[in-house]
């Protein structure tokens, strides 16, 4: 265990002005405060704080940030509090510690939600200073490297929350050697059989091709200094981690892959850096494809520097970094470098303008503040932690940069939200491209737009990055609610005209509340969602107005007759009441009487889904046949004498049943676009039951499907996302002799299947 005084050696030797008395006072005090408190290892506990502040006393950081390393357990772990650190240490460092105390142990694998809460945290406590997510990432590192003193199922845990959180993160401040550590020790225990096979295999490499990496450094560094360049030129071997995400990625074996060798040349300026590209490339072969620009075009970690592949001796593949010093410290400590920690200045600002790292910190805090839910919290935090970019460019010249496999949409959407919500086309390089294709670096995008656009449903599976993931479904569930808000209008001033009254707003909140909602638009929305049913509605109406209907007085079965349960199919139930329609005639009186528990429930072939409002037409001997209210055949029985019966759905424990309907359309004739439709309907997660496809011209199918869904929402988002689709005309819901043509087509593939067996 390192000594007291060794520590403060450590930090002396890099800031010879550090708060020494600071330092010891920290060690002293956590030492005493952890006593005699173990490690799983059996190591003193004391250890790990003193493991984690050397870590950091690498990326030579200032004396505050080693204290809160010194001191980072004790609130959560000891009988320390943030009042006794105050007082001893100072607001600045207890903040830090709190900071860090707060955040508990995220749980991935099981609890997403109790993770999404506890990254929220993390994030915000970075917020108010970086130098949390520093101190938070040598802990997870130290902890990592006695991970295997834990037990099996822990290890696995852990090792999988550092892939996925920490190590992305570390990436992202662009502190690449604590990120290629933190991958390889989770790799290690996620995949213990490719680690040990990979590690093998580069340590034979190593044997193999000492003397040809030898002779390449020595090579590379004398023509640099033939040209007046000093270099100092190093070689590494990539790590197992990037090896086998690279063997995923690209599909290949092992024995394939050529440029595990990797060369650097550090040079003292940026021309010299290219300088020393033009010096490579005129002495040796380059490999086609393989030569990327940082320094023009930097990562978004604020990495610096430009690659390219060469063939060596003996036809050796190796990859090249060219960069200068002040390139390469930012290359290896990413955020840690910035002068300004090491002067003691957190002003995120200040930070901000010195690290483009930091500017994504700022834009994910801004997402989590802006109400979005855990699990888009999450889903966006780790899109953006994953991505690998491309570049691409607006018609004036603005760089973007996106995930690796972004589309329009995604680009759309990092231009401004209002932009991705109205854009319905794009050109990449002038000419105009279908919105799923994937952007390339140095692709020119223009978008095109239009103001009554709103985004479908299924765009969420196209998009790559989690900001364009959240704001197409704001859209969707904003758009659904001004439907059902419509919808609910419709139905409140139809009662209101129905009953001869009014509403004014003491009137409309006072029925709000009753109903359970807080005012009139989240009455609205309930109403055209079906959450409120229209009984419910019709009875509190008249007790907010004081009104007692007066009915007709109607010849109708006893009570016990009159409303009654019928079954569907034995799963779908209805509820009906006779309204004493001044419609019917003596036939239809004769049918009423006839009413009981046993008459025969159909649905009419264009079928009703809830949501819908629904009337029952009864004849005698004929039971009664469910038409929703929109149906053609309604308006051929107005005058005949029947029954009209008032019914509603009960669907209380059935939410998730489905529902048959049909939907017409017409698409062009061209190949795929009957696997456009389905994936369509698909993305809105409605099951295709039956189809009908007939040629309407040489140009023209009209297709008509039999889908089921949940509810009339849910339809209503299938009908709105294919009227959205290119080459998709004429969307509705069929009509009775449309649902006539799929049965008939069910009812002659059932009788050709009969001959068949």
């Amino acid at each position: 265990m390192m000594r007291q005084y060794e520590l403060v050696e450590r930090v002396l030797a890099y800031n010879p002005h550090a708060d020494e008395a600071l330092l010891n006072k920290a060690y002293v005090y956590a030492m005493q405060k952890h006593g005699t408190q173990k490690r799983a290892s059996g190591d003193p506990y004391f250890a790990h704080p003193l493991e984690v502040a050397a870590i950091l006393t690498d990326l030579k950081l200032d004396d505050a940030s080693i204290a809160v390393a010194l001191l980072h357990d004790t609130i959560e772990d000891t009988d320390a509090t943030r009042a006794e650190i105050d007082q001893l240490f100072g607001s600045e460092i207890g903040s830090i510690v709190d900071g860090l105390t707060k955040i508990e142990r995220l749980q991935l694998v099981t609890r997403e939600e109790a993770q999404a809460e506890n990254l929220r945290k993390l994030l915000l406590a970075i917020s108010a200073d970086v130098r949390v997510l520093l101190v938070k990432l040598a802990d997870r590192l130290h902890n990592m490297r006695t991970l295997h003193f834990m037990a099996a199922a822990k290890q696995k845990r852990i090792a999988a929350e550092t892939m996925d959180i920490y190590a992305p993160l570390a990436g992202r401040m662009g502190m690449h050697d604590m990120r290629e550590e933190l991958e390889d020790l989770a790799f290690k225990v996620l995949q213990p059989d490719h680690y040990q096979a990979i590690t093998d295999r580069l340590e034979a490499m190593k044997s193999d091709f000492a003397d040809t990496i030898a002779t390449i450094k020595a090579e590379l560094a004398e023509k640099l200094k033939e040209q007046g360049i000093e270099a100092r030129v190093s070689a590494r071997v990539k790590s197992p981690w990037s090896i086998f995400s690279k063997i995923e990625r690209k599909q290949i074996a092992l024995e394939q892959l050529s440029d595990m060798i990797g060369f650097r040349l550090i040079v003292p300026s940026v021309a010299d850096c290219y300088r020393a590209l033009g010096i490579v490339h005129t002495n040796w072969k380059v490999v086609p494809g393989r030569f990327k620009d940082y320094i023009s075009v930097p990562k978004h970690n604020d990495y610096r520097s430009i690659h390219t592949t060469i063939v060596g001796v003996g036809r050796q593949r190796a990859e090249l970094q060219i960069r200068t010093e002040e390139m390469h410290r930012i290359a290896e400590f990413g955020i840690a470098a910035h002068a300004l920690y090491k002067e003691g200045a957190t002003d995120i600002h200040k930070i901000e303008n010195e690290s483009k790292a930091f500017a994504w910190l700022r834009q994910t805090i801004g997402h989590l503040t802006a109400g979005s839910s855990t699990e888009d919290f999450l889903e966006y935090t780790k899109l953006e932690l994953f991505q690998d970019q491309v570049f691409c460019f607006t018609p004036r010249g603005r760089l973007i940069a996106l995930p690796r496999g972004a589309t329009p949409i995604d680009l759309a959407y990092a231009l401004h939200t209002d932009i991705g919500d109205t854009c319905v086309g794009a050109k990449i390089n002038g000419q105009i491209v279908p919105l799923v294709t994937q952007l390339r670096s140095g692709d020119e995008v223009e978008i095109i737009r239009d103001q009554n656009h709103l985004p479908p449903s299924n765009w969420e599976t196209i998009a790559a990055t989690g900001k364009a993931r959240a704001a197409i479904r704001r859209a969707v569930r904003q758009a659904a609610q001004q439907r059902a808000f419509a919808l609910g209008e419709h139905m409140v001033s139809t009662l209101l005209e129905r009953e001869g009254t009014s509403l004014d707003e003491a009137e409309f909140k006072q029925l709000a509340e009753a109903l359970g909602h807080p005012g009139r638009r989240e009455l609205l929305i309930a109403l055209g969602e079906g959450k409120v049913a229209a009984d419910d509605l019709d009875a509190q109406l008249l007790d907010v107005k004081g009104v007692k209907r007066r009915r007709k007085k109607v010849d109708l079965p006893a009570p016990d007759k009159a409303e009654g349960w019928f079954a569907l199919k034995s799963t779908a139930l209805f509820r009906f009441r006779v309204p004493g329609n001044p419609r019917s005639g003596p036939a239809a009186r004769a049918a009423l009487a006839e009413l009981n528990f046993g008459t025969v429930v159909t649905v009419s072939g264009e079928g009703v889904v809830p949501g819908d409002r629904m009337v029952g037409i009864m004849q005698p001997g004929s039971g009664i046949t469910i038409y929703p209210i929109h149906s053609e055949a309604l308006s051929e029985l107005y005058d005949s004498d029947v029954a009209w019966i008032d019914v509603r759905w009960d669907i209380v424990g059935r939410e998730d049943m489905q529902h048959q309907c049909v939907v017409s359309m017409q698409a062009q004739n061209k190949p795929g676009s009957l696997a456009q439709i389905a994936a369509v309907i698909a993305a809105c997660e409605a099951n295709i039951h039956n189809l009908v496809m007939r040629m309407e011209s040489p140009d023209f199918h009209k297709f008509i499907f039999h889908i089921e869904v949940r509810d009339l929402g849910q339809l209503t988002d299938v009908l709105n996302s294919l009227k959205l689709t290119a080459g998709v005309t004429a969307v509705r819901r069929g009509s009775v002799s449309e649902a006539r043509e799929v049965s008939r087509l069910e009812w002659t593939a059932s009788a050709q299947l009969k001959e068949t067996a």
